[in-house]
């Protein structure tokens, strides 16, 4: 999601346009191009039929350009949006004068189906005009703010981009409404939550992007107001004061959302209270509850682990327990690592740590991309880390991906952070350059201290740990800082620039290196990262964990699908700690990717019976069979079958 933070106070680093990012070759290009020839053009025929979602149909009704009933999810004027963003980036960064042109037609009915008070929903207008019972504010349920709130982010990045005041014109009156409402709230003391809070972060983002005041003040009272809520619940974040959050709860997107636009308002004002809440609840994630994917909310339902036992405290989609991380049902709906990305985003900037870019480039890499198949048409709601061929119980998502879902919300949210995925590239400071995420790229850089150039990153990362930087198209020669992210995971290499060397060491971890390059025009540095197969372990309280390990190589996380191995049964494989692997390129669905291919124990258990609940313990010994591991986020493009992460660990010969 697009930010500008340059002139943000507190704001350590800030981001570099997006748009003056191209990437140039591997995954990120490939996977940007797939969103904006496939993605981009699959949802807009969703939210354009009638049939399927009747998203533009309700705004249509709104506009007085056709007539019926509401249809569809309460949400999707909020999901419709997101891919406006989306669009508006695929549309400026490949120069498709027809969605341009259909982006204004969009931005256009909006504005004809917005009231003349600045209200905007699509569900309560046609119920107040139809006489239905469904009115304005009357449950928190139907996502009113929510959709607003994405409204706000959109119209901003669609004046960014384009420089049209179309679509903020339509943003500013909402603002007012809602403005309006918060005047009443503080009056009569009625305060509601609105749930998933997406308006904290756009009510900032229009702040930045008009230099007006109000929307600053604005989202400091939405914030603040939220204590005043009567009777809430940890499932919204809402039972204690926000000033005494120290563990993360409830559902997920709606505590990334909310702890990311707590965020931006810390990069906007000085709120030292707000800030140790933000490093008290990142630490809760991060140490406790978070997936070695980066997915985020491990329970689709159950009851609150914290506060008042005797009260109903009902939650979903939610984080549970500390270390509550199971694999079948894990549920880490997609919209929950991506706001994690967008919080992990604004903690980069008010401290320019390298773990918080290991934790987003984490969520990336893997749970992000695995919710998108390879030919971006189909899509993921949940994000588990075991498929069996069969279950005794229905999960409440498919186990496949779809094409279309009733909850549309992971999609658009999707698609637009893949369309603006060159703004995870690099952040600057007064003389500095701070990598984020790595990939081929050229990027038009531009520096406080006048340097002025045209960045060229070459790379094959994540496949690749080899990263080379060059300059060209010089206007202005300055010294420059390179900041380096060393990963948390990358436990040796080199850098190597001006006849120099250093060599990279486990103390170099999950920090940032600082490369000073005299002037561009000498800019020539080779970061090597090595990328080791690595075994990696849980703590012993991830009970589904338990004596297994996971296999990582580099930034990616890998996993096993039924149809890479001749074992009967991928609960019959046994990791041999001293396998020996190849890498192979391996193409999945038109792509390639960098397989892992080995050979692991396989248990007899040919007097198994897999349906019995406790039997006696056999051993028929085992035997090596050849496995094929491939990257988290290419599973599932292949046949139906089985999937698996962890895997039990042997210890010893058998």
């Amino acid at each position: 999601m697009l930010t500008n933070t340059e002139k943000s106070p507190f704001a350590k680093v800030h981001a570099l346009d997006g748009m003056k990012v191209t990437w140039t070759g591997g995954l990120w290009k490939e996977r940007f191009d797939t969103c904006v020839s496939s993605t981009v053009p699959q949802l807009k025929h969703m939210f354009d039929s009638k049939e399927i979602s009747h998203v533009v149909e309700n705004f249509k009704i709104c506009a007085g350009d056709s007539e019926g009933t509401f249809d569809g999810t309460v949400f999707g004027d909020g999901d419709f949006y997101k891919w406006l963003e989306s669009a508006i980036y695929a549309a400026y960064k490949t120069d498709n004068e027809m969605l341009k042109n259909e982006i204004e037609e969009y931005v256009n009915l909006i504005a004809r189906a917005q009231q003349p008070d600045g209200y905007l929903s699509t569900k309560q207008i046609i119920g107040e005009r139809s006489e239905n019972g469904v009115s304005r504010m009357g449950d928190i349920n139907d996502f009113e703010v929510y959709n607003f709130g994405h409204m706000f982010t959109s119209a901003c990045v669609h004046k960014r981009v384009t420089g049209k005041d179309s679509f903020l014109s339509v943003a500013k009156k909402t603002a007012d409404y809602l403005e309006h409402l918060y005047d009443e709230a503080e009056r009569t003391g009625d305060v509601q939550t609105a749930v998933c809070p997406s308006h904290y972060m756009g009510l900032v983002e229009m702040y930045r992007t008009t230099g007006e005041e109000r929307y600053l003040t604005l989202a400091r009272r939405a914030i603040s107001l939220r204590d005043s809520v009567k009777n809430g619940m940890d499932d919204n974040q809402d039972r204690i004061p926000l000033k005494e959050h120290d563990k993360i709860i409830g559902h997920a997107v709606r505590a990334n959302y909310l702890y990311a636009g707590v965020a931006d308002l810390c990069l906007e004002e000085e709120h030292p209270e707000y800030r140790e809440v933000l490093h008290k609840v990142w630490r809760s994630l991060v140490d406790k509850k978070i997936y070695i994917t980066g997915g985020c909310g491990a329970l689709y339902n159950g009851a609150s682990p914290y506060g008042n036992f005797f009260v109903h405290q009902p939650v979903h989609q939610a984080y549970g327990y500390e270390y509550q991380l199971p694999n079948i049902t894990a549920y880490n709906e997609t919209c929950a690592s991506l706001g994690g990305v967008f919080w992990a985003y604004r903690m980069f900037q008010l401290e320019p740590k390298a773990e918080y870019f290991d934790i987003l480039e984490r969520m990336m890499l893997n749970t992000n991309l695995a919710g998108l198949s390879l030919d971006g048409k189909r899509f993921f709601y949940e994000n588990m880390l075991r498929r069996t061929k069969e279950l005794d119980y229905k999960l409440i998502w498919p186990l496949t991906r779809s094409e279309y879902i009733l909850s549309y919300c992971c999609p658009p949210n999707l698609a637009r952070t893949i369309a603006q995925s060159s703004e995870y590239a690099y952040l600057v400071s007064e003389d500095s350059i701070w990598l984020g995420m790595y990939g081929a790229n050229e990027a038009k850089i531009k520096l406080q201290n006048g340097a002025a150039f045209t960045l060229v990153q070459e790379t094959e990362y994540p496949f690749d740990g080899k990263i080379r930087f060059t300059a060209k198209e010089i206007e202005k020669d300055c010294e420059v800082h390179l900041r380096l992210r060393i990963p948390g995971w990358a436990f040796g290499g080199s850098v190597k620039w001006a006849g120099m060397e250093y060599i990279l060491t486990e103390k170099d971890a999950g920090t940032y290196l600082d490369v000073c390059v005299e002037s561009p025009e000498q800019m020539n540095v080779e970061l090597d990262l090595a990328m080791e197969i690595r075994y990696t372990a849980a703590n012993l309280m991830v009970e589904e964990a338990a004596g297994q390990a996971a296999i990582e190589r580099g930034p990616l996380v890998y996993c096993c699908e039924g149809v890479d191995t001749d074992a009967e049964s991928l609960d019959d494989i046994y990791l041999d700690l001293n396998a020996e692997f190849t890498m192979e390129e391996f193409e999945i669905e038109g792509r390639n990717v960098i397989a892992l291919n080995t050979e692991e124990y396989v248990m007899n258990r040919s007097e198994f019976d897999r349906s019995s609940l406790y039997q006696p313990l056999r051993y028929n010994g085992m035997k090596k069979e050849k496995v094929r591991l491939i990257p988290y986020y290419a599973w599932d493009n292949r046949e139906f079958g089985e999937m698996r992460v962890w895997f039990p660990v042997m210890f010893g010969t058998p």
